[in-house]
């Protein structure tokens, strides 16, 4: 940072540059745009990001991220028990939701396998998958991972992980486009990838 920026002003740049998705440019902007707003108004931010890091936890049933425990999806006596779908992130679940076509339960693995980055099985949630499934009362998994080359190896290793209980297992409809994320697509090529789920 320049040495004419005061301490304060420098920090904040830096912090949010580390967000994804934000520049070095961006982020500068985002310091100034704050600056000029009034103190009240800043201070609601940081006391909503403190709130997030205090209140937040993760479902122990879905792993999705919830105030409560469990999340209000898994409690829900509304949704369908019948039908799980598998999730990278919980950003994909609060995509799904959008299209209003998919009313079963989620699992959020939080994460892709991709051995060359590190992240193997046992850094995602698919013992717990296949522990629920084990319990019993799920007659299909639909498998919602990205449409990447980690996707599919994530998919492929659900797939494996399952296929010795007999339940019907689905992957969403390619109407979602090669290397892309979930979080990204619309909600007609969604509600269409879901609606067009094959098995897997």
């Amino acid at each position: 940072m320049p040495q004419f920026l005061a301490e304060p002003i420098a920090r904040l740049i830096d912090e949010f540059g580390k967000l994804p998705g934000i520049g070095p440019k961006t982020a500068q902007r985002l310091t100034f745009f704050l600056l000029r707003q009034p103190a009240g108004e800043a201070l609601a931010l940081a006391d909503a990001i403190a709130e997030v890091k205090e209140k937040i936890i993760f479902c122990g049933r879905c792993f999705n991220l919830s105030a409560t425990d469990p999340c209000h999806i898994c409690a829900s006596e509304s949704r369908d028990r019948t039908r799980l779908c598998v999730v990278e992130e919980p950003l994909d679940i609060l995509v799904l939701e959008k299209t209003g076509i998919y009313k079963g339960l989620y699992h959020v693995l939080h994460g892709s396998f991709s051995p060359m980055e590190g992240i193997l099985e046992d850094d995602l949630k698919i013992a717990e998958l296949v522990e629920r499934v084990k319990q019993g009362g799920v007659d299909e998994v639909i498998v919602a991972t990205n449409a990447t080359v980690e996707g599919e190896a994530t998919a492929n290793l659900v797939r494996v992980r399952l296929r010795p209980f007999g339940i019907r297992i689905t992957r969403l409809a390619q109407g979602l486009p090669i290397g892309s994320d979930l979080e990204y697509a619309d909600d007609y090529t969604l509600s269409r990838a879901l609606e067009g789920r094959r098995e897997y």
